[in-house]
């Protein structure tokens, strides 16, 4: 029996109100609109369990893209005939394509700037609710090594996704590290708490207290200073998954491939 043409993609997104998301999913609408399919998007959240979310949003789709943190099985072996590409995935996963960001690029970028401008006490607010999971941290600390320079253990403070979450963590990193000169942050989101905790200190930034984030948000040039960033292009991150379900749609098989977004370090008055 002969399948139909691919006619829907199923875009499955942890959280539309981080302000990344929203750009990510442009860019998989518009991408598909290029060659008339449609998109319908769910968030993951809506299925506690991965495979179900693949297994039930299976029958209403043709192929499928989407941000899978623990999804360890092909779809194959969940019993569902369906092209996915995953986003961002810490693991492979057999027959599925994958576009994931160059996160371990885009740190090293971002902390040899911070050691170029003379700063060799760095702190790191980091958060553990993402798909890269501790990729942040371990490259920060493998760059520290490699130039030398010692990391206290207590000098990453963990945060939630979140403004006031971030505003916290940097309080409490500062209370315990006073002397540290630069702090790199998970992303932009959590970036502008760590600004908005400097000053609350009574400190400049960057003149006592140098900031980095991660991603290239809009909000980061909205900000006092404007931010210094490891920018992502979002809309392309969305528009490359979509050339994957065309490819391995395409080629008729689902062999493993990784295609990878390199950010690009963006400097502005944070650092």
């Amino acid at each position: 029996m002969v399948k139909p043409p691919l006619s829907t993609i199923g875009l499955v997104v942890p959280d539309l109100a981080n302000p990344f998301f929203p750009e990510v999913v442009s860019g998989v609408i518009d991408s598909a609109a290029e060659r008339g399919w449609q998109v319908k998007i769910v968030g993951s959240g809506r299925f506690p369990d991965e495979a179900e979310t693949v297994r039930t949003f299976a029958s209403e789709v043709d192929a499928m893209v989407g941000y899978f943190n623990h999804l360890d099985r092909a779809p194959g072996d969940l019993e569902v005939d369906i092209l996915v590409v995953l986003l961002d995935a810490e693991e492979p996963v057999s027959t599925c394509g994958a576009v994931t960001v160059d996160v371990d690029a885009g740190v090293r970028a971002g902390v040899h700037h911070l050691l170029e401008r003379g700063h060799r006490a760095i702190g790191m607010i980091d958060c553990s609710t993402s798909c890269d999971r501790y990729q942040r941290r371990r490259s920060f600390a493998a760059v520290l090594d490699e130039r030398g320079i010692a990391l206290a253990a207590d000098a990453i403070e963990e945060s939630e996704q979140s403004i006031p979450g971030a505003e916290r963590a940097t309080h409490m990193l500062l209370d315990r590290h006073p002397e540290l000169t630069a702090l790199f942050a998970f992303n932009d989101l959590t970036a502008v708490g760590v600004v908005r905790a400097v000053h609350a200190r009574g400190l400049n930034v960057p003149g006592d207290c140098a900031v980095l984030g991660f991603d290239g948000l809009a909000l980061g040039e909205l900000i006092t200073p404007t931010l210094t960033t490891l920018h992502v292009d979002k809309r392309r991150l969305g528009a490359l998954a979509v050339d994957e379900v065309e490819r391995l749609l395409e080629e008729g098989r689902r062999e493993d491939r990784h295609v990878e977004l390199l950010p690009e370090l963006v400097i502005r008055e944070s650092t």
